[in-house]
Parts: C-alpha cells; sequence; structure tokens
C-alpha cells in the first residue's frame, strides 16, 4: 500500500500549557499544527501524521505547478 500522493492541512495558533512547556518555547511563540495525509493511487488513505511545530523554527516551503 505505498503511497501515491500526499494532502496536508496546516493550521497556526498559540500552544496548549502543556505544548509550550514540552517544547520548551519561549513566551508569545505560535505553533503550526500539520496534519499530512497519504494516500494510495485509489484514493485509500494509509497513514496519518499530526504534527505541532514551533513556528519560530520552521519553515514551510512548497513548490508546485500552476
Amino acid at each position: 500500500h505505498a503511497p501515491a500522493r500526499f494532502r496536508e492541512e496546516i493550521r497556526s495558533r498559540m500552544p496548549s500549557a502543556t505544548e509550550a512547556q514540552e517544547l520548551r518555547l519561549p513566551s508569545g511563540t505560535p505553533v503550526f499544527l500539520v496534519c499530512r495525509t497519504a494516500f494510495t493511487e485509489d484514493g485509500t488513505a494509509v497513514e496519518v501524521n499530526e504534527m505541532v511545530l514551533d513556528a519560530g523554527s520552521y519553515i514551510l516551503e512548497y513548490e508546485f505547478g500552476a
């Protein structure tokens, strides 16, 4: 069941107290919430990966055709 395509949903918000503590975030630092789903050729979801990223430490870069 190899992935053939991916979809990402990205949101940003202020972290919860637990997230801020676990990520050792400076006060006032937002986080990115990324939910990446991998699909097979026939559209079956085969993997979901949810991530909470320190928005001050990551650059999300995408390149795609028009």
